[in-house]
């Protein structure tokens, strides 16, 4: 007898959302042995070694074996409490429940899932972070773009303009992926009474707050007066305290939407991975100065990735990147940049990310060098400068 086989082209929602790009291009990497990856945003650095001797107890600890509370162990969620006050000027107390999530992006789709519904909108300032766009597409919801300024900072009467009666939310990442921007207090301030007067959520993606040079500095937007009641905020220690593959985050969200997030966390995850909590308590308890270590030789890094892509003005420019550890490169050329893209990979060794993944038309690239200790930056960034000129003169 036969069967019907079902038809995944019909699956008209999952078809509109993009390939995971980091994917795609990791793919091709692996095809190009001795390529240098400025892709994907990781550290190079690992966790404190307290975290890793925390997790090596735990396995003989029957409880990191059993389901523990959805929203997170209890130590975990008070330490990060702790750091909330300290930190970001949170006080959860104040009407906020903080949420333990299998890291940032687990964090967002739950946000999104737990104020829309399928046909409302979400509003992101372009460039921005490709999951973004594609959770919200995978809601059933429409992503709106909303172009940033010259110097990729957000244009409020833009973001304004944007807000029809199917907005639920507009979306903020300071420290900036992909551009390394970082919105200044003023800046976060209109959007966040923007969202106030229209009745919708600022969901502030703050993954990168600790990473900022010189004098600049993160602002968390629900430490303004009356701003927690509306804004849901989203952190990560996948950066900071180099956990990437522990996949721990939390968010910070308002009592009202406990009952839908809750929901959502237990359907998809049930708890967070607990020893990966137990491990991230111990990371807590080191605190910000793990990261802060790090950060002078990030900047040396910076340094000389901005210093080495100067080089190609006129034809490309590159955004200022005064946080996170992201530059984004403009090139002032008709080509395809995920055609320069791949060129790059196999003919000049290296990657980056092309620009149309976060929202932005035209022949561009996200350029990551967190992963990169001075010993090799300049040897993946002057593969980047040579193969951009060679690729991009020959288009």
């Amino acid at each position: 007898m036969l069967r019907a086989v079902p038809d995944v082209r019909s699956i008209g929602r999952m078809r509109a959302v993009q390939s995971p790009i980091v994917q795609v291009m990791g793919d091709l990497i692996r095809q190009v042995p001795g390529t240098i990856s400025l892709g994907q945003g990781v550290v190079h650095y690992g966790p404190p070694p307290a975290a890793i001797e925390v997790a090596r107890a735990a396995l003989d600890n029957p409880a990191t074996h059993e389901y523990q509370d959805g929203h997170g162990l209890r130590a975990l969620v008070g330490a990060i409490e702790e750091k909330l006050a300290r930190d970001n000027g949170v006080d959860v107390a104040r009407g906020s429940r903080v949420m333990v999530t299998a890291g940032g992006n687990m964090a967002f789709v739950h946000a999104v899932l737990a104020i829309t519904e399928p046909g409302d909108e979400v509003v992101l300032p372009a460039p921005f972070y490709f999951n973004h766009e594609m959770a919200v597409q995978m809601a059933g919801c429409a992503p709106v773009r909303v172009a940033t300024d010259e110097r990729y900072q957000l244009d409020a009467a833009a973001l304004g303009r944007a807000v029809t009666p199917r907005t639920r939310a507009i979306v903020t990442v300071s420290p900036n992926n992909p551009t390394g921007a970082v919105f200044p207090e003023a800046s976060l301030r209109e959007v966040n009474a923007l969202c106030r007067e229209r009745g919708l959520y600022h969901i502030s993606d703050e993954v990168y707050e600790y990473f900022t040079y010189g004098s600049t500095r993160h602002v968390s937007p629900a430490s303004f007066p009356d701003a927690q009641a509306h804004t849901i905020s989203l952190f990560s220690l996948s950066k900071a305290y180099g956990f990437a593959g522990w996949r721990i985050g939390y968010m910070v969200y308002p009592d009202a939407l406990d009952d839908p997030v809750s929901k959502v966390q237990d359907t998809v995850l049930v708890c967070p991975p607990v020893i990966s909590q137990m491990a991230a308590i111990a990371a807590m308890e080191v605190g910000p100065s793990y990261a802060r270590h790090f950060l002078p030789a990030l900047a040396e890094v910076r340094e000389i990735v901005l210093a080495e892509l100067r080089a190609l003005e006129p034809e490309c420019t590159a955004s200022a990147a005064d946080g996170a550890f992201y530059c984004f490169v403009r090139a002032h050329a008709d080509a395809d940049p995920m055609h320069v893209a791949e060129r790059l990979v196999r003919e000049h060794r290296v990657a980056v990310i092309p620009g149309p993944a976060f929202g932005v038309d035209g022949c561009s690239f996200r350029v990551a060098y967190g992963a990169l200790q001075k010993q090799t930056v300049a040897e993946g960034i002057g593969r980047l400068v040579t193969g951009l000129r060679a690729v991009l003169g020959t288009v």
